[in-house]
């Protein structure tokens, strides 16, 4: 395999993300959901329903552990299957209202818990993150684009 050189500004970009990452987890109400629950409803909300294929590979887990999750969030009525318009062989899951209302809840927790941290900042740090929100909103879009294997 060959490496490639990775621009120092590009690594430390990596660096600052995965230290901002390990924030944002400890900021992150847990009383509800786990990580990969949460991400998986608001890939949901955010996109609409998926079929549960689609579901395992963007959030790093097995088929089963979906299949199990899906499960779980179904219990939980915060998801719900139904079966495919275009093939009603094929299953599809969807956010209920109560699961948006937990994601929301989390984002919301997760808000206020940064709103203090974010008090710390300087005005012009401040400023430099809210400058930045397009551009990482971009990123984000970018590997939403990326397929999944």
């Amino acid at each position: 395999m060959q490496h490639t050189v990775i621009p120092v500004e590009d690594a430390a970009v990596a660096t600052g993300f995965e230290r901002f990452f390990e924030t944002l987890r400890r900021i992150t109400p847990r009383e509800e959901l786990s990580l990969t629950a949460a991400s998986t409803l608001r890939r949901l909300e955010r996109s609409g329903p998926h079929r549960l294929c689609e579901l395992y590979a963007p959030e790093g887990v097995s088929q089963p552990a979906m299949t199990q999750l899906v499960t779980r969030l179904e219990k939980e009525g915060l998801a719900e299957r139904g079966s495919d318009p275009a093939d009603g062989r094929a299953v599809v899951v969807s956010i209920t209202d109560a699961g948006r209302a937990a994601v929301a809840r989390r984002r919301e927790g997760r808000a206020q818990a940064l709103s203090g941290l974010l008090q710390g900042l300087t005005p012009a740090e401040h400023a430099a993150l809210v400058a930045a929100l397009p551009a990482l909103e971009r990123l984000g879009d970018l590997v939403a684009e990326q397929p999944t294997s």
